[in-house]
């Protein structure tokens, strides 16, 4: 494989994409700063396929991005490979408005394969490759130049080293015929309404406790005003106020500025100053939310009470136990608030649907109406049909 130097000017870069826009696949990885600032700060990106890789240096004088942006978003033929791509994808949309397409995420794609729901670069690499990956430049400051050529080994190596798990994988996916379970969860991923910046429902992030529309739309209120003192700001929005103090001014909001010094988390400026008067005036402003924004609640059925719990406890036994019989991560099955609904009697939900129903979710029916239980077979509990488990060599019956 091919390691070039630094890409620090547009020409270079231009002439590496054309020769990406070729290939069947790109793995992409970036480095950035955010802990200081509201947008995250791009300082390095790199990208490679299995005959070359590079890193690219936003932050060089007069460098245009745009041949490597067209690349990512706007060229189909081109799969694009992240490993817990998110915060990456992020940060393409915020420079384009758009997100890499189509995408594959590493990450993601171990869960359908292994029982690992979030698998670190490093624990990838060592399963894959049997290779250590060396972590001494894992939090450096990526926005510090000149940097070093051990920092340009280790960033460029997070897509030498994919470019070559990606086919392997691949060929396991097809192997054991479940790249199909991955489309929805790749296109979620690619979705760029997961990324767009809208303050009007930055709410919707913070917990808050009741359904009380007074409250919540004082909390809408405030949550945008936050993100908008950030932004002007440019420094994360925790800078400005924790959530949880968000939550509690919202729920308990204070009669005047004076009273913003006993809020727990704002210091004693807050009663006198200005940010502290734009507060105020969201707070007087604030409507009781709308009927058609209030939160939707799950649908259930009845409640779970003291028997629907325990039924729920089984479905949560069970999914463990399929999800090692198949080798799964649990989460792409399902998750615990399914599970209660299923308890629950609702029926209308994505494990009953698809690939999930017929790999997990007809059986956890089944164990809702009664049809099957648990046993315990050569010391392994398994769950298989009541009218079969008595006739299971070895077999002792764990439950029902």
């Amino acid at each position: 494989m091919k390691i070039h130097n630094l890409i620090t000017d547009t020409e270079t870069l231009s002439e590496l994409c054309g020769r990406f826009a070729k290939s069947d696949f790109v793995c992409v990885d970036t480095e950035f700063m955010r802990e200081n600032t509201y947008w995250p700060e791009l300082c390095l990106v790199q990208i490679g396929n299995e005959e070359e890789a590079a890193a690219v240096d936003p932050l060089a004088e007069g460098i245009d991005l745009q041949p490597l942006l067209d690349l990512l978003c706007d060229n189909e033929s081109v799969l694009k490979i992240f490993h817990a791509g998110g915060q990456d994808v992020e940060i393409v949309y915020n420079l384009t408005g758009k997100t890499p397409h189509p995408i594959f995420d590493t990450q993601i794609a171990m869960m359908a394969i292994s029982q690992s729901e979030q698998i670190g670069y490093a624990n990838l690499v060592e399963s894959w490759l049997g290779i250590t990956i060396d972590k001494g430049a894992r939090f450096t400051d990526w926005s510090r130049r000149p940097l070093t050529e051990r920092q340009i080994e280790y960033a460029i190596g997070d897509v030498t080293h994919l470019a070559k798990i990606f086919p392997k994988m691949l060929n396991k996916l097809i192997e054991t015929g479940r790249g199909a379970w991955l489309n929805a969860e790749m296109d979620k991923l690619a979705n760029p309404d997961n990324y767009r910046n809208d303050p009007s429902v930055a709410w919707k992030r913070i917990r808050q406790a009741g359904r009380n529309p007074a409250v919540l739309g004082r909390l809408k209120g405030l949550a945008a005003w936050r993100e908008g003192e950030a932004q002007h700001k440019n420094i994360p929005r925790g800078r400005i106020m924790r959530d949880e103090t968000l939550a509690d001014i919202a729920g308990h909001p204070p009669k005047k500025q004076a009273d913003l010094a006993k809020v727990r988390g704002l210091s004693n400026a807050w009663r006198e100053n200005d940010i502290g008067k734009r507060m105020m005036k969201v707070l007087e402003k604030a409507e009781p939310l709308p009927k058609e924004e209030m939160p939707v609640k799950m649908k259930r059925g009845a409640p779970l009470g003291r028997e629907g719990a325990l039924v729920a406890d089984l479905l949560k036994l069970l999914l463990k136990i399929r999800a090692r019989e198949i080798d799964v991560a649990a989460r792409l099955l399902t998750k615990a608030d399914e599970m209660e609904a299923l308890a629950a009697g609702v029926r209308d939900l994505p494990v009953l649907q698809g690939w999930r129903y017929e790999v997990f979710g007809r059986d956890a029916v089944d164990l809702v109406e009664g049809k099957t239980g648990f046993a315990v077979k050569d010391g392994k509990l398994h769950m298989a049909h009541i009218d079969d488990m008595g006739s299971l060599p070895g077999t002792a019956q764990a439950a029902e």
